[in-house]
């Protein structure tokens, strides 16, 4: 999740596990730390207000289109402060930035054997421009900045908020392609008040990004719009083993200090960057079709945590008979020694507490539907992204699904018995953080808090209400044509509204916008008896 704090329900306790967002039907006006429009000098114009409805699937092929449909361009003098920008997310808004597409990422990062101690990177961002620049903003945050190079010429730089504002030594014009390099430092230690990006566990690093953490890492256009390639070269000492995301390219040695590439054959988004730094264990095994499954653990865990790391095909297969090949090169689970309070849907490589299976307090069959979470994540969150951070619940509603799907088909705990109770608690989860496609902004210093109940058993809650209504083999049609469709792209809850009523053959607008965005909770076709339960009357059961 955020960080990917996500909170849900499962038969009266509170658990945790990932996050993403909504739509844009009925989006309201941008909040928090917005401003008018205003003309900046040199700097794209944001338009006020969320980004707009993609329509259909939304390819890379497409994504500078749709961005640049986003901002007009003032091509001014450059006299003006630097200021930071954003895309106009509705609950982030100064994520991201106009005006160029990241096509690819290459991230170059030494640790020295201390993980709280700043590593020194190089971030190499290869871009499109979609509109006439003679600066551009990046997302960074919490790292020195050196020196910035555009194709391979010296440019000024300055800190805006948490943008770093790019002159180079000549305008930028659309449709230019453009090489940024960034010298910096990346600090594994949080400021006061901050949560995510590098993860510090007791052998080494990890990160966690979700939701809005990967620029605290590196410089990026840190948004899930705008997904992108990605190559790390991670150099440590010797008795360390590095993993990213993607698969090894290679390995050299260098005295007492090994460089470790790895290479995404998928284009992903910042928040699902992952590397992990440690004195770690690589196990190997095979999945569905050959697929590379590759865990990583602590070396003197390896033997306890097998038993657990071998379900891993087993439930991947389970998952392609549900919705199909899985979308990527290679999966795998990252076992910290961290306590995060949270599992991420990191892509091809999911972050879990090492605790929670080697001192397990919770049923087996509960930490294995955990893990199918995560999986479920790599089609539902990764593979197929948030256009805007509201469209979330796709990924959370989804990966809970699946979750509460596993538990039933393999724990036996009927499906009907968590959906009860999820109706019973959904009005209230509805007043508290917001129907499932429209959240609530984040509290104040609480950038996670978007990953609320109803993100998760609330969304999933709406897929079973779609079940009920169109029936099992379209639902199960739906589900296996939407992540086909929006493959390594973005995509918005107009786009699951759309298909769901081509695959239903009948307009589903009216029946999924009163559940995605009603203040109240629907009646539940199939079971008229379901009723909103009071918090009071809840309590009192206990």
């Amino acid at each position: 999740m955020p960080l990917t704090l996500r909170f849900r329900l499962l038969t009266g306790r509170t658990h945790l596990l990932t996050g993403r967002t909504g739509p844009l039907t009925g989006a309201r006006p941008l909040t928090g730390r917005t401003r008018p429009p205003v003309a900046r000098p040199g700097q794209p114009r944001r338009v006020a207000g969320p980004l707009p409805s993609a329509v259909g699937p939304l390819r890379r092929r497409r994504a500078a289109a749709l961005l640049a449909s986003a901002v007009s361009v003032a091509l001014l003098g450059a006299s003006a402060p630097p200021v930071p920008l954003g895309l106009g997310d509705r609950l982030f808004p100064y994520l991201g930035n106009p005006g160029y597409d990241v096509a690819s990422y290459d991230l170059s990062f030494t640790y020295r054997g201390s993980n709280d101690t700043p590593l020194e990177a190089v971030t190499t961002i290869d871009a499109r421009t979609i509109a006439d620049l003679d600066r551009l903003n990046l997302d960074f945050a919490h790292g020195k900045v050196e020196s910035v190079e555009v194709d391979g010429r010296p440019a000024d730089f300055e800190s805006a908020g948490e943008d770093l504002v790019v002159t180079p030594g000549r305008p930028l014009r659309r449709g230019d392609r453009t090489r940024i390099t960034v010298k910096h430092t990346s600090d594994p230690v949080s400021a006061k008040g901050e949560d995510g990006g590098w993860v510090r566990t007791a052998d080494g690093l990890a990160m966690a990004n979700q939701a809005d953490a990967a620029h605290r890492v590196f410089p990026c256009n840190d948004h899930p719009s705008d997904k992108a390639m990605f190559t790390f070269h991670v150099t440590a000492p010797n008795d360390y083993t590095v993993v990213a995301n993607g698969l090894p390219a290679k390995a050299s040695r260098t005295g007492r200090t090994t460089t470790w590439t790895y290479r995404t054959q998928h284009p992903m988004a910042t928040e699902l960057a992952q590397v992990s730094i440690g004195r770690s264990a690589v196990l190997h095994r095979a999945g569905p079709h050959g697929l590379p499954v590759r865990d990583v653990v602590p070396s003197a865990e390896a033997g306890k945590l097998e038993p657990w790391l071998a379900k891993t095909p087993d439930q991947i297969a389970w998952l392609e008979r549900k919705v199909g090949t899985f979308p990527f090169e290679t999966y795998g689970v990252l076992m910290a020694q961290a306590s995060t309070g949270f599992e991420l849907e990191t892509q091809t490589l999911s972050l879990f507490e090492e605790h929670l299976f080697t001192e397990p307090t919770h049923t087996k069959w509960y930490l294995e539907s955990i893990m199918v979470h995560e999986l479920s994540h790599q089609w539902f969150g990764d593979s197929v992204s948030p256009r805007v951070w509201s469209d979330v619940w796709l990924n959370e509603g989804h990966a809970t699904w699946y979750e509460a799907l596993y538990a039933e088909e393999k724990g036996h705990q009927p499906m009907v018995n968590r959906m009860k109770a999820a109706y019973g608690a959904s009005d209230r989860w509805r007043a508290a953080g917001g129907p499932p496609a429209l959240p609530k902004a984040p509290e104040p210093g609480q950038k996670i808090s978007i990953f609320r109940p109803n993100i998760y058993d609330g969304a999933a809650l709406a897929l079973y209400a779609l079940r009920q209504e169109i029936g099992k083999p379209a639902f199960e049609r739906l589900e296996r044509a939407w992540v086909q469709r929006h493959k390594d792209g973005t995509a918005t809850t107009a786009d699951f509204v759309r298909l769901a009523s081509t695959i239903a053959n009948r307009d589903l607008t009216g029946f999924l916008d009163a559940w995605l965005y009603g203040e109240k909770t629907p009646p539940m076709p199939g079971h008229p008896d379901w009723k909103p339960v009071p918090a009071s009357k809840e309590l009192a059961g206990k």
